[in-house]
């Protein structure tokens, strides 16, 4: 007698393949407890992109002929970092054409000398010669006329070393020492980071900040106000959450992100930043949500307006004459908040939001799009050239 064959029903299947994925999605949260993965997740590092990339000749990369400086930075902990310095198109375009070899090496010092530059710090994965990057120094160097040092972290590229938060810290001030030495004036220097180079860019700025110095300013494309922040709101195609799963179960989210070894929290220190600053970000940002530069701004702004009283663990708690307060606080907060902001609408880019703190320029760029390289766009450019007063 032949046994009948019992066919998997439709539901059976749904069960099993949510089972396969829910199965696939805790064991690699698991293996992102591990510190080792954790931080290879984090800086992606081994991504070195372009493949066997010849940092000695940066034409092969889209830059000009002899504009490009492929030069080492030792670090105080004696690690050696790769780094270019571009040059500002205003010293470039001085130069017979086509230039003599070493033309940048060459010219290096009156460029600092002479023209504003800006100490690039990139986000992880990939490395100074990546095409992405490139467009934004061609962009730097000719749109805002400004020179660039853009360098890689220990790790990345040809650097030395093993990336951490404080390694990279350490490598950020290694660049900006080099600029000063080789004749930067520190007023000239605008510093920019783009993703997780904006929490090492800001960790920057506040040091220099303790230490007295003044610089140009802070510029933060793409920021986020912390890790832990990052991973409540990362969402996979900019639409699937990937915390969402471990907020169903009870602490869950809150032990994973206790095992996270860095925090990169930029919402923490934003308000120690003691020069003009630029916050971007583009609406259509599926890596980094926008509200994150929202989170920043508005933590910079909330010392000026009227304090709300603290909402009690129960709002049904609250009697009717303390909601209507609390509503009154509300309308006053965005009435302040009006008569401290500018708001300016640029047609077909997006908004600008400005205020002044303690004397120094604030400002927040909305851009419609630049999904999450936003420092390839004109217009960016453009407002960076506007806000730092560059012209």
């Amino acid at each position: 007698m032949s046994r009948e064959v019992v066919k998997p029903t439709f539901r059976s299947r749904v069960r099993t393949y949510f089972t396969v994925i829910g199965g696939i999605y805790v064991a690699l949260l698991l293996l992102l407890t591990i510190p080792w993965i954790q931080s290879h997740a984090v800086f992606m590092n081994v991504v070195k992109l372009p493949l066997f990339a010849q940092y000695d000749n940066p034409e092969n990369y889209g830059m000009a002929p002899g504009k490009v400086a492929n030069i080492k930075i030792v670090t105080p902990d004696n690690h050696t970092l790769g780094a270019w310095f571009i040059l500002s198109d205003n010293i470039y375009q001085s130069m017979p054409f086509p230039p003599p070899p070493n033309a940048a090496e060459n010219a290096l010092h009156e460029a600092l000398a002479s023209q504003p530059t800006i100490l690039f710090l990139h986000g992880n994965t990939a490395t100074r010669a990546f095409y992405v990057r490139v467009r934004q120094y061609s962009g730097f160097s000719s749109r805002v006329r400004a020179n660039v040092l853009a360098i890689d972290y220990r790790g990345f590229g040809d650097s030395e070393g093993t990336p951490s938060e404080t390694g990279l810290m350490t490598d950020s001030r290694a660049a900006w020492d080099w600029l000063i030495t080789n004749g930067a004036n520190p007023k000239d220097i605008v510093i920019i980071g783009h993703s997780l180079g904006t929490a090492v860019a800001s960790k920057l700025s506040v040091s220099l900040a303790e230490d007295g110095t003044q610089f140009r300013g802070l510029a933060l494309l793409s920021p986020f106000s912390s890790l832990h922040a990052v991973v409540d709101t990362y969402c996979v195609f900019g639409f699937l959450p990937v915390m969402l799963p471990l907020t169903m179960v009870p602490g869950a989210a809150e032990l994973f992100k206790s095992s996270l070894r860095h925090e990169f929290n930029t919402l923490s220190i934003i308000s120690r930043v003691k020069v003009p600053l630029l916050i971007l970000h583009s609406e259509n940002d599926w890596d980094i949500p926008h509200w994150h530069s929202d989170a920043l701004f508005d933590s910079l702004l909330e010392p000026y307006l009227t304090p709300l009283a603290a909402l009690p663990h129960n709002v049904t708690l609250w009697s009717n004459e303390e909601w209507s307060e609390y509503e009154g606080q509300m309308t006053l907060r965005d009435r302040e908040r009006e008569s401290l902001v500018t708001r300016t609408h640029i047609h077909n880019f997006g908004v600008m939001h400005e205020f002044e703190s303690s004397g120094k320029k604030i400002v927040l760029v909305k851009a419609l799009t630049g999904w999450h390289e936003p420092g390839t766009i004109e217009g960016v450019q453009d407002m960076i050239r506007h806000v730092f007063s560059l012209a």
